[in-house]
């Protein structure tokens, strides 16, 4: 281990560690992360330092700064804040970061995340795990290892961030009218072990009471409901489109047919009206969490 002229520890074998992974399936994220690099190379030549002596004075390995340079590693913020500083490049390195803050994420993710910024109603039914929405950061973490084939660590932590980003949707004003119902055995579950379970009940207690969301819980009792064939959701927007997905019909692709939003928003009202009340649905989580 060793300690560079900025306080930062690094091991020689995690130096690849401050960064993320870029997809190659990703076209226009690997264009924007290939830039970013071309302009960090291009800054640190101009300032007269090699690859390896630019490394040990922001902290990092050699190996990393040209995977980096080359467009083959997403840098973390903190790479280009020290960057920045080491070039004296007055903020412009720094501000590259806001370039790089959504390509970090899976495309995938990133498509949902703006179609979740965009929306202003959200129906969402899931059947057996919370809605990412919902999550906290350690249950997500632990949700996502249960994946077979394995998550590698990179692939993991990009996953958990990404869900995690897309929270911001409860920091819009005004906020999105936001409605989940969940099953009672997705609140029993104790993914992750008691503490983060308890730990996810609270979160769900504290989003529940804000006033543009709506939690409700579907009593295992109550199984002849319409939400047997999995997963509801429904995305509205204020142009009056919308977009939905199902998993057992549509071939569980997304679909902004009038007619066949219909059919998920019926579905919906149906399972909506057969789960407890929110108020109801409140007191059972805290009763939940009282138990644990």
């Amino acid at each position: 281990m060793t300690t560079d002229v900025n306080g930062a520890q690094e091991s020689k074998g995690d130096a690849d560690e401050p960064g993320w992974e870029v997809d190659p399936d990703d076209e226009s994220g690997a264009a924007v992360v290939a830039t970013v690099g071309r302009q960090l190379r291009l800054r640190r030549e101009a300032a007269g330092l090699k690859a390896a002596e630019f490394g040990r004075l922001i902290g990092y390995g050699e190996d990393l700064v040209y995977k980096v340079e080359s467009g083959k590693r997403i840098p973390r913020p903190e790479y280009l804040d020290r960057a920045d500083s080491v070039l004296k490049a007055d903020g412009l390195i720094a501000a590259m970061k806001k370039d790089v803050e959504e390509v970090r994420y899976p495309k995938k993710v990133r498509d949902l995340a703006k179609l979740e910024a965009r929306a202003v109603e959200l129906l969402s039914y899931g059947s057996h795990a919370l809605h990412g929405l919902l999550q906290t950061p350690e249950y997500a973490r632990a949700l996502l290892e249960t994946r077979k084939p394995a998550l590698s660590e990179d692939a993991l932590e990009r996953a958990v961030a990404a869900r995690m980003a897309r929270q911001a949707i409860f920091e819009r004003v005004p906020g999105p009218e936001l409605s989940f119902v969940l099953e009672e055995m997705t609140l029993c579950r104790p993914i992750g072990g008691r503490m983060v379970h308890r730990r996810q009940l609270g979160r769900l207690l504290e989003v529940g009471r804000m006033r543009n969301v709506s939690i409700q819980v579907m009593p295992n009792e109550r199984w002849e409901h319409c939400g047997t064939g999995g997963r509801i959701q429904v995305l509205k927007f204020d142009d009056g489109s919308a977009v939905g997905r199902t998993d057992d019909e549509f071939g569980g692709r997304a679909i902004s047919s009038p007619r066949q939003l219909r059919v998920l928003e019926l579905r919906y009202g149906i399972i909506r009206a057969q789960a407890l009340t929110p108020r109801e649905s409140l007191a059972f989580i805290e009763d939940v969490l009282g138990d644990k």
